[in-house]
């Protein structure tokens, strides 16, 4: 089904294994993100999706235009418009989405984000003081699909809710261990202060 998202033009997003298929052969970590990571967390369908979208570390920046050689990319530089993201340029600092399309004719297909990392440690673009070691960023589907684990989805999601944001919170809520409530409960706290979600964060984990 096409999406339509002005100014930029129609999405026909991937699906999850087409998005699999193409970033099997990537050495660098990669994770399926958005709203589809929660329902590879909760194990089943939730909503529609007017895109798809990927998680990449900045420094592997350059792996798209690997896995989608021959394909459009375009780079919100600066948010809110976009523009096209030349070969091998690399992306600074407060450019973190890259829609890709197969040609200019073509809806868009990937939507690839890119977040921060310092050694062996994801860092949150939107606070710095929010971080976890590289290898619990990520878990895997029942059918190997990586994505990326809810609670940091919904961090990035807790910033202005919408409602399929809170649809998502819903589904995912009963399935969060109390570990990643607590993680969520700060991480949330540190970046946004009070926040709905944290309270019933802690009340489902009484």
């Amino acid at each position: 089904m096409t999406h339509a998202r002005a100014p930029f033009g129609r999405w026909d997003p991937s699906s999850v294994t087409e998005v699999a298929a193409k970033f099997s052969g990537v050495e660098a970590p990669w994770w399926v993100a958005g709203g589809l990571a929660i329902e590879l967390a909760v194990g089943r369908r939730i909503r529609s999706h007017g895109d798809v979208d990927v998680l990449l570390l900045r420094r592997d920046q350059l792996m798209v235009q690997q896995v989608l050689a021959g394909w459009q990319w375009w780079c919100a530089d600066p948010p809110g418009s976009l523009r096209p993201w030349a070969p091998e340029e690399v992306l600074p600092a407060g450019v973190h989405d890259i829609w890709c399309r197969p040609g200019p004719g073509d809806p868009w297909r990937i939507q690839v984000m890119l977040d921060e990392s310092r050694g062996q440690a994801w860092v949150s673009r939107r606070d710095s003081r929010v971080r976890r070691p590289l290898s619990t960023l990520g878990t895997f589907s029942a059918d190997s699909i990586p994505f990326l684990v809810p609670e940091i989805q919904l961090y990035y999601k807790a910033e202005s809710p919408r409602a399929k944001d809170e649809e998502d919170f819903d589904a995912v809520l009963p399935s969060l261990t109390d570990r990643q409530r607590r993680w969520l409960m700060d991480a949330v706290t540190k970046t946004y202060g009070s926040h709905p979600w944290t309270v019933r964060l802690r009340a489902s984990a009484d």
